[in-house]
């Protein structure tokens, strides 16, 4: 039986940055060793449940672009298109709405901050997302949600149908 197209979404917070440099601009903090861990870790579950991206939307942030590179570090059978986007820095979560619906893959990864990817995770599915860690969306946090809508310019909040939620340990 078919269900008509589907979009996929792999919504991503990025993983635990360091604080260690006061010096650093917020943009510029890279990932702790503890987010590298669960980035890595965050890369291997997307592939051993075969959520592979064809199109990433990353912010342009160091912490961001970093978790991408260790999630991509692991085969992942497929080289998806990969922007890195200003934009996405601290958006809101109506904007990261809008940058998505201009995606053009049948299965885009989003990565972002909070609280705008949070309240993003919260506003896209039909129902509620049963997960003591989903409200407050820690880092490496990551929900795989599917709309059956032709194009990513159709999906609107409420309209999602909730696949998996996970958040690594950062400890593998």
């Amino acid at each position: 039986m078919t269900t008509g197209p589907r979009r996929r979404l792999i919504l991503t917070r990025h993983a635990k940055s360091a604080w260690d440099d006061p010096t650093l601009d917020d943009h510029d903090r890279p990932l702790n060793a503890r987010g590298l861990r669960a980035a890595r870790e965050l890369g291997h579950w997307l592939a051993s449940r075969g959520y592979l991206p064809e199109e990433v939307l990353c912010s342009s942030a160091r912490r961001t672009t970093e978790t991408w590179a260790a999630v991509a570090a692991t085969p992942l059978e497929i080289i998806p298109e990969v922007r890195y986007l200003p934009e996405l820095y601290h958006a809101s979560s109506d904007r990261m709405l809008t940058l998505l619906q201009r995606a053009h893959g049948d299965t885009v990864m989003m990565l972002g901050h909070n609280p705008g990817i949070a309240e993003l995770a919260a506003m896209l599915p039909s129902g509620p997302v049963a997960d003591a860690d989903f409200r407050r969306y820690p880092t490496a946090a990551t929900l795989v949600v599917d709309f059956q809508v032709p194009t990513w310019a159709e999906v609107r909040p409420g309209a999602g149908s909730v696949l998996d939620f996970f958040v690594p340990s950062g400890r593998t």
